[in-house]
């Protein structure tokens, strides 16, 4: 049995629930979530449990697999392997100061109180860079801290730089860069590659389709050559008999969804007909 630890609660928890239905590993609830549930895969079942413990869930064989932002894994320091990036959950640790403080650079906080949700990236990161700060260990609304008066400066988790903005702050320095991962538990992974594996391809073929569309056209033979110069497509396209006394051909091709608007125009007045367009759910390469 593989036990996979996702977030029950937090930013990420839907984006990261949604992405395990698109896999195909669906999972089977009744009513409210409970810590464990199973998925339509006998030998995989779910853990839900807090973001921030997922790191060490893994690392010490409770869950075998987990998703969680890096930002977690590097705060609770955790031994564990990073499977795959999830390109959900971006986000950077930023450093911030108020706008109207005379603070150009980290080196100004020395002597300073930083408040910040994570104490562990934040010390490493100040100590890295030779500054001296004391840190104000917060749960939540960190960006009040220096209004509040008990912080110079925070360190805080930011994605568009809005509520930083809101608050009358601006950064002064990049101190993490977070996305959301699979990990994997070192002992878990080399007992159990082959299953694990597995869900790594089904996690990874969304999101290779994620952004992609599927394009299919019927086209005269004659117009082949002049439809197949405008289409991209991730390895040229597909081209396929039709049934048919028109003498046409049926082109298939995957292309980028900023894309289409564009090439349903260009591909029609080269002479394309009957044109389809389909979403990509899953791509394996």
């Amino acid at each position: 049995m593989i036990r996979l630890a996702i977030p029950n609660k937090g930013r990420i928890a839907e984006p990261i629930a949604a992405l395990i239905e698109k896999s195909g590993l669906h999972i089977n609830t009744a009513g409210d979530r409970r810590l464990i549930a199973k998925t339509v895969d006998p030998h995989v079942e779910i853990l839900y449990v807090r973001p921030i413990d997922i790191p060490e869930y893994v690392a010490q064989g409770v869950a075998d697999i987990g998703i969680t932002g890096l930002d977690m894994v590097a705060e609770r320091g955790s031994d564990v392997l990073e499977l795959l990036d999830l390109k959900i959950g971006h986000a950077r640790l930023v450093a911030a100061v108020p706008e109207d403080s005379g603070c150009l650079d980290i080196g100004d906080l020395a002597g300073g109180r930083i408040a910040t949700e994570f104490p562990g990236i934040t010390r490493s990161y100040f100590r890295e860079h030779g500054v001296d700060i004391s840190i104000v260990s917060v749960s939540g609304a960190c960006e009040a801290a220096p209004q509040l008066g008990i912080a110079d400066a925070i360190v805080d988790l930011t994605s568009s730089g809005t509520t930083l903005k809101t608050n009358h702050l601006r950064i002064v320095a990049d101190v993490f860069e977070s996305s959301t991962w699979l990990i994997a538990n070192k002992v878990s992974f080399s007992g159990h590659r082959e299953k694990i594996d597995e869900i790594v391809l089904a996690l990874e073929s969304v999101i290779r389709a994620k952004g992609q569309c599927y394009l299919m056209m019927n086209v005269s033979r004659d117009r082949l050559d002049e439809v197949r110069s405008i289409l991209p497509g991730l390895s040229g396209p597909t081209v396929m008999e039709v049934a048919s006394d028109q003498n046409l051909v049926a082109v298939h091709v995957v292309v980028s969804e900023e894309r289409v608007y564009q090439l349903i125009n260009m591909v029609k007045r080269a002479g394309a007909k009957d044109i389809l367009v389909m979403d990509v759910q899953r791509m394996i390469p």
